[in-house]
């Protein structure tokens, strides 16, 4: 990023105080009594629409009520029980689209229950006990292999541990997380929170993490079903589309991906070290486009905005993340596709031309509109960049059933995998989920 044609782009806009109170946690946790206040609201509904809304099935007007009644370690249990990483999700999950939306006091009142905060406040006091309220089961001579230490990779292994089975986690990275460690908003996981999470799940035992090992190039998957009675992959979308620009003079350095960048961000020890914009771009419309957007607003950028090439309607990041982009200054303009980059140096520009839906495709208007820009980031999806061997379908692995692929003896869940919908917690309950059917099938019991 520190390049010397963009004299735009520069490091410590902000003092790191200022820094420490922009990147501070976004939403504060409860203490006791708010949660317990928090709790009365609920209706404890018998068929809770809360439930049927949350991908990995969790109890909630249960775990509610524990809250409400001072247990939050049983309601953390009630949790975990469904999706072990029930803390990050509860940090994570977009919850005002999920749970909350189908709460009966949002359909009521128009203000749901704080089922996500209230989830944090279980899940952090026995977390922060250090406490693994799960043992293993009798060995069973059964050793699985699971490659990607993401949410998806991660809930797979503990299930298998829990279930008696030794499990090795294969991942990419020097950390193992995943999208928790390397792909999510610093402001949504403070505290070096996925790693201690990881260290939290690993206290069940029957799990080694190897990292600094990719399929592909470390890793085949013919020695792996050779070695292991099982496999589930996990390896997450690592490619990302390109933006198909024209590039003038000496701009290439200008464009660079969303994910890298909050990589860069959550892996930095000091804020201040970060070069950014004074006038950022963000190509996407999607979780990842928002969270590059507005950390960069909370380095220090002067200008930042997301354009996107469809309506609003069409962002798949919820209207409560395009909220918070909008609270922090950050602007979003839609129908808006990117062509050219030109200029040179603090001139830098962006050209972008306006779209419109004309017999249910997206076109171009042949109308342009130029914005400054020493910095794009492309956030325009990623892709499957590891050739398994395996049937897919579009850009991901194709499944049936609890994530068996087209070969016998392997699984997949998470991003890598076809049908889910790319979020944490969708790849907790897929990894769960393999977990049990890989489980059944090495015992007999399918």
């Amino acid at each position: 990023m520190n390049s010397p044609y963009t004299t735009g782009i520069a490091a410590s806009r902000l003092g790191a105080d200022e820094l420490a109170e922009n990147f501070g946690d976004l939403h504060a946790p409860f203490d006791a009594h708010e949660a317990s206040v928090a709790a009365d609201r609920c209706y404890f509904c018998h068929d809770a629409p809360c439930i049927t809304a949350c991908p990995t099935d969790i109890d909630i007007p249960l775990f509610i009520r524990q809250i409400a009644t001072g247990t939050p370690e049983a309601a953390a249990k009630t949790i975990f029980d469904q999706n072990i990483l029930g803390g990050m999700c509860a940090r994570v999950c977009p919850t005002e689209d999920l749970c909350e939306q189908a709460c009966v006091r949002e359909l009521a009142e128009g203000k749901p229950v704080e089922i996500g905060r209230l989830q944090r406040f279980a899940t952090d006091r026995v977390m922060d006990q250090g406490v693994m309220p799960f043992t293993r089961a009798a060995p069973s001579g059964k050793k699985i292999a699971v490659v990607g230490a993401g949410p998806a990779g991660l809930s797979c292994a503990h299930r298998l541990a829990m279930l008696g089975h030794d499990v090795t986690v294969y991942d990419a990275n020097p950390k193992a997380g995943g999208l928790n460690e390397y792909g999510i908003a610093a402001y949504k996981s403070t505290d070096d929170f996925a790693a201690r999470e990881v260290d939290w799940l690993m206290s069940i035992g029957g799990i080694e993490i190897k990292t600094n090992m990719a399929l592909g190039d470390d890793l085949k998957i013919d020695d792996l079903v050779g070695c292991f009675a099982a496999v589930f992959l996990a390896i997450g979308l690592g490619g990302v589309n390109a933006l198909g620009l024209t590039v003038q003079g000496e701009q290439g350095h200008v464009v660079s991906d969303a994910v890298d960048f909050i990589e860069e961000l959550r892996q930095t020890n000091d804020l201040t070290d970060l070069h950014i914009g004074r006038n950022v771009v963000v190509i996407g419309g999607g979780m990842t486009a928002v969270d590059a957007a507005v950390q960069a607003k909370l380095l220090g950028a002067e200008n930042v905005t997301i354009a996107y090439r469809r309506g609003r309607d069409g962002m798949s990041a919820s209207t409560y993340e395009q909220d918070l982009a909008t609270s922090k200054g950050v602007k979003l303009l839609f129908n808006l596709q990117p062509k050219a980059i030109r200029g040179v140096g603090d001139a830098t520009e962006i050209e972008l031309e306006y779209t419109k839906v004309d017999d249910g495709k997206l076109v171009g208007t042949g109308e342009m509109r130029r914005l400054p820009a020493d910095q794009v980031f492309r956030a325009i999806g990623q892709t499957l960049d590891t050739d398994a061997g395996l049937k897919v379908e579009g850009r991901k692995i194709a499944v049936t059933g609890a994530g068996r692929t087209s070969r016998a003896g392997v699984w997949a869940g998470g991003d890598c995998a076809a049908g889910g919908d790319d979020l944490t917690v969708t790849a907790v309950a897929e990894g769960r989920d393999a977990a049990m059917d890989i489980h059944s099938t090495l015992m007999g019991d399918a």
